[in-house]
């Protein structure tokens, strides 16, 4: 997948990704069945290849990341995670258009520090999931 520029996460592997994050990032949950993740794929592939120098792009497999879907309350595919410093600060689900998620990228690239700075985090004894 390097010639795409994208990585590919799960369970293990993602508490040392985010920890290391230097650029925005834009993570793709998805599961190898579902059909509109392969309909969008070729798209978000194609952003990697645009973006690479100001966006990490992240493929997560659903199946072989329930930990970390369950955290970021992942609850269909695909799903969109945009993160800044490590925070997650959007979300799109679904097989959206093409052009709505690029302009979600763009804007990650251009306005995500100051996301950040505007969001204040759920403390972790909140979530449901523990």
């Amino acid at each position: 997948m390097a010639e795409n520029n994208i990585l590919e996460a799960n369970d293990s592997n993602w508490d040392e990704l985010i920890k290391n994050q230097e650029k925005p990032m834009v993570v793709m949950f998805y599961l190898p069945t579902c059909v509109h993740c392969k309909e969008i794929e070729p798209y978000f592939r194609d952003y990697s290849i645009e973006f690479h120098k100001s966006c990490t792009f992240v493929m997560m497999n659903g199946l072989d990341s329930p930990l970390t879907a369950r955290k970021y309350g992942v609850r269909g595919t695909p799903t969109f995670k945009f993160f800044c410093k490590g925070r997650a600060i959007k979300e799109q689900v679904g097989l959206v258009y093409p052009s709505i998620l690029r302009q979600s990228i763009e804007e990650l690239i251009k306005h995500g520090d100051e996301c950040v700075l505007h969001t204040s985090p759920m403390p972790d004894e909140v979530s449901p999931y523990e």
